[in-house]
């Protein structure tokens, strides 16, 4: 058993955010985080015996927030405002996307500034521990009073009334039946519970975390993808000279080139050349400085999604007997990183595709056969990979079109400008696949032109590229299918697998 992450709005480390969100450890709510709760709790129930009006607790939400609801209505007011806005359509949230939702909604609550008791924080608990998957539909939010739909349905499954993912078929299961056969009583819903689990960041910052994390290991196995490449092609070894990016006052510049000169050394191919042969196309000259965008994108995201993880995204914030009405259930930091993100990943992606077209055009790949075939004409060898790799890239491209610049006016035009940022993250995680598909394809068809070079040798990296790739993939000695082999890499480079495998030899 896994020792549990602490919850106590203060400590979620995004290694601890993947810890639950993807490998399931469990969690365990800590006696500080129980007495802010309860602090804020009794805040909560002061205002309701004193009659006052604050919003959440005894005003409607949104456009009706100026309605006043009586205290004997408080209970039903939260309850209701989960089944209206349990809204959300299309298919589930993946897994680990929910279980992020989960943690961080917990977490947020956990600071004591919303005015939930402790039994809000264990039932969350309980969903992360015992590996329960609320059903929770990707569409509906628009990322601006919160993550208000998805949400929703994750309050609605703790009610006993919306569903929970089958682990058997994987449809939705209903709450009801989930609850009495985990031996888990329905919560009810006291006052201002509704309205804070409902206001929050918790599906965007979820989607960011985990995309920064993937983004990391894209940036990886892209790495070594061009390491083959480079040395397939016979890349000059010049452009990574350390000299350059030191007088480019760019450190990211000079932390891919050393990655790449670690994974080349040693080379045969892409060693010093005795004769002059022009400069290299850019997508062999220009690896540092195009991976090093795409790793100060990187870095922004993690920079604007860290906070968020200990972050008090509810509305009204509980200092005391004040109840503070302001917005930091807005996602246009996190809607701006989402999208920001997406951009780099498209240029891991077309930067890719470009040294696949290169490495099987024989006018281009510097005496490679065309396509890499065995016996060209009758062998159409890896021309239609590089098809597969070019409408992936035209699928980002359309991608990149920023969620966060699309808002539209809800709720009455009292939320007069949204961020967007659920959809900004629901593309990324696609665009994100796409790229890895790509870097899939580069390395399988990397590994076939370097092994055509032979006698000659690549550099380590490169051959230890070779070797992880061959002990999944056979070589291409006739036509075959290559859809299942491009599944296979794609996945092993999901799991970090194939890296994890190169970067046991070679350590860069």
């Amino acid at each position: 058993m896994s020792e549990p992450v602490p919850i106590d709005g203060r400590s979620l480390s995004l290694d601890r955010f993947l810890a639950v969100a993807r490998r399931g450890h469990p969690v365990a709510v800590g006696e500080d985080a129980r007495a802010a709760c309860a602090e804020s709790r009794a805040a909560v129930e002061r205002v309701v015996a004193q009659r006052r009006v604050v919003y959440g607790v005894t005003t409607g939400f949104g456009g009706l927030s100026h309605r006043v609801i009586s205290p004997e209505q408080a209970h039903e007011l939260q309850t209701s405002l989960v089944r209206s806005h349990a809204s959300g359509v299309g298919p589930a949230l993946p897994t680990d996307v929910v279980r992020g939702l989960v943690l961080l909604r917990l977490n947020s609550l956990a600071v004591g500034r919303s005015g939930v008791r402790a039994e809000v924080l264990d039932r969350l608990a309980d969903v992360l521990n015992r590996d329960l998957v609320p059903w929770i539909p990707e569409q509906g939010s628009v990322g601006a009073s919160g993550d208000l739909a998805p949400l929703a349905h994750l309050a609605y499954a703790l009610i006993g009334e919306g569903a929970f993912v089958d682990r058997g078929s994987g449809s939705p299961l209903p709450a009801s039946e989930l609850l009495r056969r985990e031996g888990i009583p329905p919560l009810s819903l006291h006052e201002k519970e509704g309205v804070a689990l409902l206001n929050g960041t918790a599906l965007m910052a979820s989607y960011l975390a985990l995309a920064v994390e993937d983004l990391r290991s894209l940036l990886d196995a892209a790495l070594v993808a061009a390491a083959l490449s480079y040395d397939a092609l016979e890349g000059d070894p010049e452009a990574l000279d350390d000299r350059l990016g030191e007088v480019r006052n760019l450190e990211e510049q000079r932390s891919v080139a050393r990655a790449m000169r670690t994974l080349l050394a040693g080379s045969e191919l892409s060693g010093h050349r005795r004769e002059w042969a022009g400069q290299d196309p850019y997508t062999l000259r220009c690896i540092p400085q195009v991976l090093a965008a795409v790793e100060i994108a990187r870095a922004f995201g993690e920079r604007v999604v860290v906070p968020e993880l200990n972050a008090v995204t509810d509305n009204p914030v509980v200092f005391g007997d004040e109840f503070v009405s302001g917005g930091n259930f807005h996602g246009q930091p996190l809607a701006l990183a989402l999208d920001t993100l997406a951009v780099a990943v498209s240029y891991v992606a077309a930067f890719s595709e470009r040294r696949i077209h290169r490495l099987v055009h024989p006018a281009l790949n510097r005496g490679l056969p065309a396509f890499l075939a065995p016996a060209a004409g009758v062998s159409s060898g890896f021309m239609i990979p590089q098809y597969l790799a070019a409408a992936l890239v035209n699928e980002n491209a359309t991608l990149v079109h920023p969620a966060s610049a699309g808002s539209l006016s809800t709720s009455a035009d009292q939320e007069d400008y949204v961020s967007m940022g659920p959809w900004a993250g629901a593309k990324l995680r696609r665009a994100l696949q796409n790229a890895r598909t790509v870097i899939a394809i580069e390395w399988i068809v990397a590994g076939q032109a370097l092994e055509l070079r032979r006698p000659k040798q690549g550099g380590a990296g490169s051959e230890a590229a070779l070797l992880a790739l061959r002990a999944r993939v056979a070589p291409w000695t006739a036509d075959r299918s290559p859809a299942g082999d491009i599944e296979r890499i794609a996945g092993l480079l999901t799991s970090g697998e194939l890296v994890d495998e190169v970067r046991a030899r070679v350590r860069f």
